[in-house]
């Protein structure tokens, strides 16, 4: 596990050092979609890979708030899916990041979590959380990159790839 942190420390530190004369602007109006897998812990168990997308819809200067959605099978019949809502602020103005192609966010959300297994009936079975999450994106083009997350929800570590469509 430490190895996946370490990872991530290091991808998010080689993307800022890459240069650029812009910042990504994060204004209202402004919508990300990511899609992706997930590894790692999560609620229950540390078995099974995830899937995952979010939505983020710009609402003010530098924060977003949308949707979140994923889904774990830990083997066996059993498994798990994760509904709900999140906010993020974009720290790239407040850093001064000088890279056009990076996004580096953090945030907070609320979701409901729904076991599915054969004893579910027996086990409490559900719970809303407020799951955490750090993160940050970088584009190979306008709207296409790639995202990596660090956070409390489904799984510990997402990856995958994010899509700016505004």
């Amino acid at each position: 596990m430490k190895k996946l942190h370490y990872t991530f420390l290091l991808m998010i530190l080689s993307l800022v050092s890459t240069h650029s004369f812009a910042q990504m602007p994060i204004d209202k109006g402004t919508t990300f979609v990511n899609a992706g897998i997930g590894v790692g812990g999560g609620y229950y168990y540390n078995a099974g890979v995830g899937l995952n997308a979010a939505a983020d819809f710009g609402i003010i200067k530098n924060i977003t708030v949308g949707p979140a959605v994923g889904y774990r099978s830990f083997g066996d019949g059993y498994g798990g899916f994760d509904l709900g809502v999140r906010g993020s602020y974009h720290f790239n103005e407040l850093i001064k990041l000088p890279n056009d192609k990076v996004d580096l966010y953090a945030g907070l959300g609320i979701t409901y979590f729904k076991y599915t297994g054969p004893y579910s009936s027996f086990y409490n079975s559900s719970f809303v959380a407020a799951p955490i999450h750090i993160g940050g994106r970088y584009f190979f083009s306008d709207n296409v990159g790639g995202f990596a997350e660090l956070g409390s929800s489904i799984s510990v570590l997402k990856l995958g790839v994010t899509f700016k469509l505004k």
